[in-house]
């Protein structure tokens, strides 16, 4: 793929690197390719970040015909940048596409234009501890016209901002809300979907459970509301008795995590038994009653792991490991963050290094 350059003719000034927050400062510049029903993908370019002109009948604003992936680049001590599994965000945002009847970006332009845009923007990865620049590509219907249908014109993007923790409080363990009337995810429906639908359709439990004093939502089933799914921003994971549990990706209503994937893979390289498969919501509550839920945390890239204190289902309540972080949990994220940020060896061949 050939990809355009356009110079900016002035540049952002940095922000603090132990100030970054999550989302907040976007870099200088994006990378655009568009696809048409005649020509396919065409004009890849790296132009000043700007903002995107829209016609008020393009699909996408009335029939969300869009999609989305997030992963990062890191800066190791040695100064060098890289990345972590591309290729892996890529095939699922092809999976996406294909759900939403939208053109497949090919695998190796994805990474291609992932590489050159760090390229690009290798001067805002910061290098202060915990940081890194997350990058964010995303596609959308851009023909303009009423009518439910695949768009005959499409639009693919990166951007990226440099982040801290997503969340402001850390590693410290949060408090999850189990939500029993809503749901997030049907079988045969877009849940498996990284798309901004599925997000939009979670934002009210997620006010429900702050305004209970609760940081996130677990969402059950939504054929039974009995098995645990997802929380709203990452996959979950339960060790009880000293066996991992978590939801099954097959069954199409639970994204599947590259952090999910990756956690799966040192657990069973470390010897634990892992079961992907659908835990109830009662077998959960009393496996914390009993003392048998010995640690629960969510995976994903934006917090990498997040240790879960404390389980609410309907007026039950149970504390995990006295909502401290539990020990498995904190080697997990040392290790998962280490191979990230290339403190330890990467034997598995998941990082690449962009030069």
């Amino acid at each position: 793929m050939d990809i355009r350059f356009e110079q900016c003719e002035t540049l952002k000034e940095k922000p603090d690197e132990s100030s970054l927050g999550f989302g907040k400062y976007m870099t200088d510049y994006m990378f655009v390719c568009d696809w048409t029903k005649d020509e396919g993908w065409k004009d890849a370019r790296i132009v000043p970040y700007a903002p995107i002109e829209l016609d008020p009948s393009c699909v996408t604003l009335h029939y969300a015909q869009e999609t989305f992936e997030g992963l990062k680049a890191y800066r190791r001590e040695d100064g060098k940048i890289q990345l972590f599994r591309p290729e892996m965000n890529a095939k699922r945002m092809q999976r996406s596409n294909e759900r939403l009847c939208m053109p497949a970006f090919p695998v190796e332009d994805f990474v291609q234009a992932v590489r050159e845009f760090v390229k690009v923007e290798q001067d805002w990865v910061p290098s202060a501890p915990n940081t890194s620049l997350y990058i964010r590509p995303f596609m959308f219907a851009t023909e303009h016209a009423l009518g439910v249908h695949m768009a005959t014109s499409y639009k693919f993007m990166i951007i990226g901002c440099p982040v801290g923790a997503y969340y402001a409080t850390g590693l410290d363990p949060v408090k999850i809300l189990v939500e029993d009337e809503l749901v997030r995810a049907v079988k045969g429906g877009t849940g498996f979907t990284k798309c901004g639908g599925n997000y939009a359709g979670s934002i009210l439990g997620q006010v429900k459970a702050e305004k209970m004093g609760y940081d996130q939502v677990l969402w059950l089933d939504g054929e039974n509301r009995r098995y645990v799914e997802e929380v709203g921003t990452m996959n979950i994971m339960f060790k009880i008795s000293g066996e991992i549990y978590t939801a099954p990706i097959d069954n199409g209503t639970v994204l599947a995590g590259v952090t999910r994937d990756s956690m799966l893979h040192l657990l069973r390289d470390w010897g634990y038994k892992v079961n992907e498969t659908r835990l109830s919501v009662d077998a959960l509550m009393k496996a914390g009653h009993d003392g048998a839920l010995e640690e629960v945390f969510g995976t994903g890239t934006a917090a990498v792991i997040s240790p879960v204190g404390e389980l609410r289902y309907k007026d039950d309540e149970v504390i995990i490991n006295d909502m401290k972080t539990g020990e498995l949990t904190q080697k997990l994220y040392d290790t998962l963050t280490g191979i990230q940020w290339g403190r330890i060896e990467d034997k598995y061949g998941w990082t690449q290094v962009v030069e």
